[in-house]
Parts: C-alpha cells; structure tokens; sequence
C-alpha cells in the first residue's frame, strides 16, 4: 500500500504509546484517522491533540474485549469516513499479579483479561474489518501487535497470546495471498518501547479483577524490567516510523529492535537441535543495554 492521503485509518488502543505514535503518523500522512480506546479522558487528549494539527479525527470509546465493541467500531468509522484501508490491532495489555506464579496458577481472571483484549481483539478486528476491505476492493493493510514475546522462550499470559497472534497473522496473511485479496497484513513485534504497558492494570474491569498478591521477588523483577528496560526503550514515534515503512513496502515481519536477533535465533536453533527449553539471560540483556544497544 502507497497511497496514503485522503484514506482512512483505524487504531486500537490509540489513546498513548504505540497507538498514538502511529496515529501521529499516519496523520503526517494526510490519512483519516479513527482512535479507539478504554480509556476516555486519554481518548479526548488524543483526539484533541490530532484535530489541533487539523487531522480528521474521531474517537470512539472501544473495548476490545467484546466483538460488538468493535463491530460498533467498525460502523462508526466507515459512517464518518467511508471506506477503512489501514487497521491497527494494537491494543494491548500486560498482568502485574501474576508474576512468579507457575501457569497452572495463574488466576483465571489475568487469562479471560489478557488473552481477550491482546489476543481475541486482535481476531474480533480480523473478522469485522477484512470482510468490509474484501468489498470495498482497495488496498488496504492490517497490522496485528505482538511483541517479541511472540518468538522468545517464556510463557505466562501474555507470552500464550503473543503467541497466538502471531500465528492468527501468519495464517491471515495466507488466507488473504491465496484468495489474491488486495489487503496485506503485518505483525509488529516490538522489543521494549517506552509506553504505559505496565500500568495497564488501571484499565482493567472489575469482573476480571486480580486475585491473590504478587510474589515479592516476581514483583521486584517487574519493577526492575519497568525502570530498567521499558522506560529507556525506543520512542514510540520511532516503532511508528517502522511501521509506516512496513506498510509502504508491504513487509510481514516487523521487528524494530534488531538487538534481539541473535536471542530470536538461539531460540529456533535450540527447537532444531530438539533440545529442552530456551531461556533468555536478562542479565546479559541488561549488560548489553547498558554498553549502548536499544532492547
């Protein structure tokens, strides 16, 4: 896709971080641009932000986690801007109650909240969305947000469902290449980027409430990854950037920090060698933070 101007895009999760970034640019593109978010006062500042650049913007308070939610959506962009060329599945969510806990422990409540909103958000989209571009016939492009958890040892909610949107992209990309649909897809899988992902828990519903205390040392390991790694990642502006190419040059895989690669290739080479499971040395991680490489 590399007509931008005058085409309408659609971002979960739109309101701060990654969303918002690539809201920003996608507005420097001259596009229509449809924020969805939880979370409503972030939402307005968003909105107001954009419409004081003259974007053509609307906000529609969203909740990914219900396929009505974003049919609703879906209906509230196309009646504002018509036809949708550019949807971003971002929105996304990490537990902080869990950590330390083996995954037979883990709460139910963190798997209904953290697999519905980064996981079954991401299909509720696939599955309203492709069937409005598959009419309209334009091109149209898809970005579905993992994380570089999707291809790195570890497990744990959020790992389980960047896993799975990671294959839901892939066999969408399939799908679509083997019915020569004029829509493209893309997976993002960031490393650390300097958002709010840690302090998601402020949006989480009270049906789906934490149970039970962190452990105390898994508490200290998510304190020191927030201040250590999240807060001095990449700007959010700059994932955007990388984005925006991905879609101009139709690119599947989008991985911005390349600092991980040779992290990414032990681990299929380990899944080749049919040995145990791989892990990641955060310490070695932290190591080569410090001597200068963006993770």
């Amino acid at each position: 896709m590399q007509d931008f101007e005058g085409k309408t895009a659609v971002i979960t999760g739109g309101a701060s971080g990654i969303g918002r970034a690539l809201a920003a640019r996608f507005a420097a593109a001259r596009m229509n641009i449809v924020l969805a978010d939880i979370e409503a006062d972030a939402l307005d500042k968003a909105v107001t932000a954009l419409a004081e650049r003259q974007t053509r913007v609307i906000g529609v308070l969203t909740n990914t986690m219900l396929h009505e939610s974003i049919l609703e959506l879906a209906q509230r962009a196309i009646a504002e801007f018509g036809n949708v060329h550019v949807l971003c599945n971002n929105a996304g969510v990490a537990s902080t109650t869990s950590g330390g806990r083996p995954v037979w422990e883990t709460p139910q409540s963190d798997w209904d909240w953290v697999m519905g909103v980064n996981f079954y958000g991401v299909l509720y989209g696939v599955q309203v969305f492709v069937p409005h571009m598959l009419a309209h016939g334009e091109p149209s492009h898809i970005v579905n947000t993992a994380s570089l958890a999707a291809v790195l040892p570890g497990g744990g909610s959020y790992g389980v469902s960047k896993h799975g949107v990671l294959a839901l992209t892939e066999g969408l990309q399939s799908d679509l290449a083997s019915r020569g649909a004029n829509i493209n897809a893309s997976v993002l899988c960031p490393g650390f980027v300097n958002t709010l992902i840690f302090a998601a828990e402020r949006n989480r519903p009270d049906a789906l409430a934490a149970t039970g205390p962190m452990q105390p040392e898994a508490q200290a390991m998510v304190t020191a990854i927030a201040e250590n790694m999240l807060a001095k990642g990449k700007d959010p502006a700059e994932i955007a950037d990388t984005v925006f190419e991905a879609i101009n040059n139709e690119a599947f895989y989008i991985l911005p920090h390349p600092a991980w690669d040779d992290i990414v290739k032990s681990r299929v080479e380990q899944i080749l060698a049919r040995g145990g499971v791989a892990t990641t040395d955060m310490t070695a991680v932290l190591r080569r933070r410090d001597a200068g490489e963006q993770f």
